[in-house]
């Protein structure tokens, strides 16, 4: 649903319900001359001053209403209720982005997601909100109205009603109805989740330590005594905050307050701070727990090691205004006041760090650190404001040696900001040539070069932009990754990079490019074409020489080979000294442990790219395999990268995401085709998923191998149980495509048998009589051969491009689609589904389904690609009430999500209960035998 205009500049009043993911925002007028809701659905009793309507209202699901929300930007006309919502829905995903939530069970028994536990900032953001909730998004009246006046509910209450109804909504706006508890929509009751979540419940308050002078009108801090004071903070109510005292002098108003009596719960979160902090076993030991006079010793571990426990324990610490006691240790990269610039960063230098402290947000000198450990009290003077000083981190620190790092670690440390020394993770100023090396990277504004005379093609702006952005990063000797979308034009950007590096000296030299089998005579021809005084080489096939024998240094040369003749051949490719190494298709090197990857690793290049239109394919740990092999040492060692970035948001509060960020875009160039500067270049896509119904003869089968397989895998287990499960879904989905193909039968008549086959031939023929071209995806073989059969019998021209057909052949079928003469090419999706100019093709059929959505993508690219002159349709078939229909809806719902389950094929599906399988390959009740729905 998007925001209409009209919808969107109407009153919308937050309606709530049990489970919360199931509330609503009735939108309605709250003025004579306001709009009315296009599309009245009900009547709804609201407060208009000091009377109560039955108004008309058009009530929308908060599944519907948040993207809605989310979409709206600034300076669209909206009401003030629902610019108020939709403040507020952003709130409400940054909660569960940062896992502020936790999982819960409602009052009628219903799973849901709540918030959990928000820190000082969070809750002062949401009684801004709170004080800010217009009247119209709290209308509906609380019971009848009295004499008195309407009565409303509390701001603060609809507030967290709302909040907590955006948090159930939320993670399950990407799964499917039936995902189960806390992950679909409509999962049955659960009332014995109770007890578990109430388990996982934190406590109902929270402890903190105010730090406050003794004598508050004593000038000089650095002479004063100081007390610890403990308050408590209530959590189920949050803003509720008293000194601890005050709950043993004032207990009725104390219960009040804090809804029941937390007396007992202060006392236990005291017992288990003291455990961090000795101090606080004095007040355990008291007729009630007050403050505590300090010594110098007991300000100083609080200002260190002491505090940070506390801290983590959830007890925050509140020093005066006056004084600073956030300490922290720096690592300083380089000299301070350098003035080297970009161009004194060299790979093979090395770079200087020392260490330091850094009180607040200054940084102190040797000199400063050594004053504060030599003072006589906790608290000094110095820069004109006083410093709690933690002695034994200053000491630490001072003992430190200087040391040394690689250019790529000071680059790495320069970008992030952060730095790893044995198991400590500290912060990073940088200055000097790696300083400026990251601003420059950081900007991502390269230089204006040119593109080389030599280049016989009119770049697009956005080419220009890319290849400008590889010259700069190759021209430091530091590798990138070009992580277009499929089609943009990746090749012909290379190619212009190096026409560029020909034209210095220093970076000349011949080109390796390692790529798929299928990509060869695409490469040649493109080199060819747009760079005709470049000489190219096929390092391939039998007869192929070593490089060495005719490729000379610093020649303008491009060498293309495959990555399974690099695997064979790495030692002598690592002869050659290379001016460039491009992996194209660069998804093959996502097996970091893969010997294709480890190869290409072992030759030597002044500069390396990637190329390759899905960087995460599977999981983040992809594109960890991929930059390495462009810049190796950029992210580390892969396993203190993976514990770092490869897994939830950090414990110690650092925003790893964006730290990854600050890390990786330098050097990974991603644009999609719905980009803005890209979009205009290409025409139209239509994308329309076709439902098919089984046949009788299909119907039969499939329910006849559902139960015999189901009768097999719920008596096995372990790797049989494996193995049977992905063959009932391979059977399951050849049967939906067609009888013939699972029972194996090459010669037998398709027609009558298939409703697919039948559509098929309907696309066809509309697409041929209106002098189009088609391409027909499907991942079984033997599917396509039984297609070239049909429809050739048909008299239909058409050919199949798999994994058997040779180089020379896959060339040829290439170049007669592209002149026209084949109307109809028939493709394996793993065999053709990556590399191919298919531009002739103004239509896409995927005959059949695969698990993972990137992979089709990739698929429709081969038409939908820069060349491409006519709109593109895609047709994708699916059998409805099957397997075919459940992974189509999980498809469309995962189809953004880099690290989705699909991703991992049929696998995936093999972990599922006997329960779950059997609700995935189940025929739909519905089915009637009779291919009717």
């Amino acid at each position: 649903m998007t925001a209409g205009p009209i919808l969107a500049a109407c009153a919308a009043t937050f309606v709530p319900s049990d489970p919360p993911r199931d509330s609503r925002l009735a939108f309605w007028r709250d003025s004579p001359d306001g709009p009315l809701p296009p599309s009245i659905d009900s009547h709804t009793r609201m407060a208009i001053g000091s009377t109560v309507e039955r108004v008309p209202t058009q009530s929308v699901s908060l599944a519907d209403a948040l993207p809605m929300l989310l979409a709206l930007r600034p300076g669209e006309t909206t009401h003030r209720s629902v610019a108020f919502w939709a403040a507020c829905t952003r709130t409400a995903l940054g909660y569960v982005g940062a896992g502020k939530v936790l999982p819960a069970v409602t009052p009628g028994g219903r799973d849901s997601w709540r918030l959990g536990v928000l820190d000082d900032e969070d809750e002062s953001h949401l009684r801004l909100l709170a004080t800010a909730l217009p009247p119209e998004a709290r209308a509906i009246p609380l019971g009848d109205p009295p004499a008195a006046g309407v009565r409303l509910p509390a701001a603060a209450d609809v507030l967290r009603d709302f909040l907590t109804a955006a948090v159930d909504t939320i993670p399950r706006l990407v799964s499917p109805a039936e995902d189960g508890p806390y992950l679909g929509w409509n999962a049955e009751a659960s009332p014995e989740l109770r007890a578990w979540a109430d388990a996982l419940a934190p406590d109902a308050i929270a402890l903190s330590l105010r730090i406050d002078p003794v004598d508050p009108g004593k000038g000089d801090l650095s002479d004063s005594e100081f007390d610890a004071t403990v308050q408590v903070h209530g959590l189920a109510r949050p803003g509720v905050v008293c000194d601890a005292v005050d709950l043993w002098r004032h207990p009725t108003l104390a219960e009040s307050a804090f809804a029941s009596d937390p007396r007992i719960a202060v006392l236990d979160a005291l017992r288990r701070a003291a455990q961090d902090w000795a101090p606080l076993e004095d007040l355990l030991r008291a007729e009630a727990p007050h403050r505590i006079r300090l010594e110098d010793d007991d300000l100083a571990s609080l200002a260190g090691d002491a505090g940070r426990r506390l801290r983590e324990r959830g007890v925050e610490i509140h020093w005066p205004r006056e004084l600073v006691a956030r300490t922290s240790t720096r690592m300083i990269l380089g000299e301070p006041g350098s003035r080297e610039g970009a161009a004194a960063f060299g790979g093979d230098r090395t770079f200087d760090f020392d260490w330091r402290i850094a009180v607040g947000d200054d940084v102190l000198s040797r000199e400063e650190m050594e004053e504060l450990v030599s003072a006589e009290r906790a608290v000094v003077k110095l820069r004109n404001r006083y410093v709690v000083a933690d002695s034994a981190l200053i000491r630490k620190t001072l003992q430190r040696r200087t040391g040394t790092m690689t250019s790529i670690e000071a680059l790495r440390a320069s970008l992030t900001g952060r730095a790893r020394r044995g198991e400590e993770d500290v912060r990073v100023d940088s200055y000097g040539a790696t300083a400026a090396v990251a601003r420059e990277l950081s900007d991502q504004d390269p230089e204006a070069v040119p593109a080389p005379a030599a280049l016989r093609a009119q770049l697009r702006d956005y080419q220009l932009t890319g290849f400008r952005w590889l010259a700069g990063l190759t021209s430091r000797g530091l590798g990138a990754c070009l992580a277009d979308d499929m089609g943009l034009g990746k090749t012909l950007t290379l190619i212009a990079l190096h026409l560029y590096r020909q034209q210095t000296p220093e970076t000349a030299g011949p080109t390796l490019v390692v790529c798929p089998a299928s990509l060869l005579g695409n490469w040649r021809r493109e080199i060819e074409r747009f760079a005709p005084g470049t000489g190219v080489l096929l390092h391939h096939g039998p007869k192929r020489r070593p490089p060495g024998e005719t490729v000379t240094p610093g020649g303008d040369i491009v060498v293309l080979t495959t990555y399974a003749t690099m695997r064979l051949d790495g030692d002598v490719l690592a002869r050659t000294v290379w001016g460039l190494v491009v992996a194209d298709e660069a998804q093959h090197l996502k097996n970091r442990a893969a010997s294709v990857t480890r190869a290409l690793r072992t030759i030597p290049g002044l500069a390396r790219v990637a190329l390759t239109g899905t960087p995460v394919e599977n999981r983040l740990s992809d594109l960890w395999s991929i930059l390495d092999g462009v810049t190796p040492g950029l992210l580390g060692p892969y396993a203190q990268f993976r514990r770092r970035y490869d897994g939830s948001a950090a414990e110690d509060g650092i925003d790893r995401a964006a730290e990854l960020a600050a890390l990786i875009s330098p050097f990974v160039l991603r644009r999609k085709k719905s980009d803005p500067g890209i979009a205009p270049e290409l025409p139209p896509k239509t994308e329309i998923d076709l439902d098919v119904t089984l046949t009788p003869e299909q119907a039969g089968m499939y329910e006849a191998l559902v139960r015999e397989a189901m009768e097999q895998i719920e008596t096995s287990d372990g790797i049989g149980r494996r193995g049977s499960i992905v063959s009932l879904l391979t059977g399951l989905k050849q049967i939906c495509n067609h009888p013939a193909q699972y029972l194996g039968e090459e010669h037998a008549a398709l027609t009558g048998r298939s409703h697919k086959i039948g559509l098929l031939d309907e696309l066809v023929d509309t697409n041929l009589s209106e002098g189009g071209r088609s391409l027909v995806f499907t991942h079984f073989t033997a599917m396509g051969r039984l297609l070239r059969r049909h429809l050739t019998t048909r008299g239909v021209g058409c050919e199949f491009l798999h994994g058997g057909t040779s180089v020379a052949a896959r060339e040829e079928l290439v170049q007669r689609f592209q002149n026209g003469d084949i109307p109809v090419l028939i493709l394996s999706l793993k065999a053709a589904g990556t590399g191919l100019n298919l531009t002739r093709a103004d239509h896409v059929v995927h005959f059949d389904r695969w698990w993972n959505p990137a992979v089709e993508d990739q698929a429709t690219d081969r038409a939908y690609r820069i060349g491409q002159t006519h709109p593109v349709v895609v047709h994708r078939l699916v059998t409805a009430g099957t397997i075919e229909e459940r992974i189509a809806g999980m498809l469309a719902s995962k189809r953004q999500l880099a690290n989705s389950v699909l991703s991992h094929g049929a696998d995936a599906f093999t972990e599922l209960t006997d329960r779950e399988l059997t609700r995935l390959v189940a025929l739909s009740p519905d089915y009637d035998f009779g291919g009717d729905l």
